[in-house]
């Protein structure tokens, strides 16, 4: 399983000649080429579109049915400075230094729990942890390969193994 950003500076369609988001990239393409070729999305509307073009960026498609690794699709508040996309709000800090060490512990009670309502008032893409998170338990190795605010926004690009093989059930 691994997670990265639903940047959209990760989208051809917003590419330039210099690359503002070079590291987060490079980092995007490797977890997304580790998961292998069967990937199941988890994500936002704008998160599917990222996770469809770093796919397809490392060869591969998603994939609706069967065994397959997960890719979700989420960032932190996006209010961490005066010129973010939200702008500053005081409480982003605190909220993605709560779910950083969630996702880095990995702790599927902590993400599972964590705050919608808050989130949306950060400009937090967190729905898609929150409805992954069940899938964490029994991780026992975290990757971080990313983990910054470029632009305000809270990114990490994580992986985890040791996850147990389980698909995402719809709610009750």
């Amino acid at each position: 399983m691994a997670m990265v950003p639903g940047c959209l500076a990760l989208l051809p369609e917003y590419a330039s000649l210099e690359d503002p988001v070079e590291e987060l990239r490079a980092a995007c393409l490797a977890a997304v080429a580790w998961l292998g070729e069967d990937v199941r999305v988890v994500a936002s509307a704008q998160g599917t579109r990222v996770a469809a073009s770093l796919l397809a960026e490392v060869g591969t498609a998603p994939v609706t049915s069967g065994e397959a690794a997960y890719l979700i699709v989420a960032n932190g508040s996006a209010c961490r400075s005066e010129k973010a996309p939200g702008h500053l709000d005081p409480r982003a800090a605190g909220y993605d230094e709560v779910l950083g060490a969630s996702l880095t512990a990995p702790d599927p009670d902590a993400l599972a729990g964590l705050d919608l309502q808050t989130a949306e008032e950060l400009w937090a893409d967190v729905a898609p942890v929150v409805e992954a998170s069940e899938l964490l338990r029994g991780a026992t190795t975290v990757a971080v390969d990313y983990d910054d605010d470029p632009y305000g926004v809270r990114y990490w690009v994580a992986r985890w193994d040791g996850a147990a093989s389980r698909s995402l059930s719809p709610a009750p």
